[in-house]
């Protein structure tokens, strides 16, 4: 199953519960948070962007990195030039074990599974496209809450993906997120009953 939406929509808590207790969710934010913490990586960072984008533990600053690269397109390229191959890597190999051992149930939460699918083909791997619905004010909201992003951050870093409107008409499945965790968990319920019956 691949998820879409916007940021901040509760993809991660959907994907957990599409997944259930025995499958698994491939969460490609994980895995480029991992990545970036290697060594061929840190080195570009380094080489490409200097120490600014490093803390004071000498770890990659994913803040200071993310606001480099959204308000660069030319340093935002430089970066996925470098970070893609190794991420898409990592979730091929991912799924791929995840298939083999026969998990009943493979989520993919990857945020840029639509913009960068001529790249990873991960779209024809999926039986089921389900899209997270929640509102600009309330993904807003709960990324200036949870992240301590500032509020317009959501729909600036928005503008460089695909639109939401595209990402919802290519899903078959729409799991609204505007509601109560239980609500969440009735919708989402739903959806994974009408795609994989038990």
């Amino acid at each position: 199953m691949g998820l879409l939406g916007g940021i901040a929509s509760g993809k991660s808590a959907v994907a957990r519960m599409l997944a259930g207790p025995t499958g698994v969710v491939i969460d490609a934010d994980e895995i480029a948070r991992e990545v970036l913490e290697t060594a061929a990586v840190r080195f570009e960072l380094l080489a490409t962007f200097g120490g600014t984008v490093f803390g004071r533990d000498g770890r990659p600053d994913r803040g200071a990195l993310a606001r480099k690269v959204f308000a660069s397109p030319e340093a935002r390229a430089k970066l996925e030039s470098f970070t893609h191959p190794a991420i898409r890597a990592r979730i091929r190999a991912a799924l791929e074990a995840a298939v083999t051992a026969g998990v009943p149930r493979v989520v993919l939460d990857v945020p840029l599974l639509l913009e960068n699918d001529h790249a990873h083909g991960l779209v024809a791997e999926c039986d089921a496209i389900v899209f997270v619905d929640a509102g600009e004010d309330v993904r807003d909201e709960r990324a200036v809450r949870s992240r301590g992003w500032k509020p317009g951050e959501v729909a600036r870093r928005e503008a460089v993906q695909a639109p939401l409107a595209q990402k919802r008409a290519r899903a078959r499945w729409i799991v609204q997120n505007q509601g109560t965790l239980a609500e969440l968990e009735k919708a989402v319920a739903g959806v994974a009953a009408e795609i994989a019956p038990r």
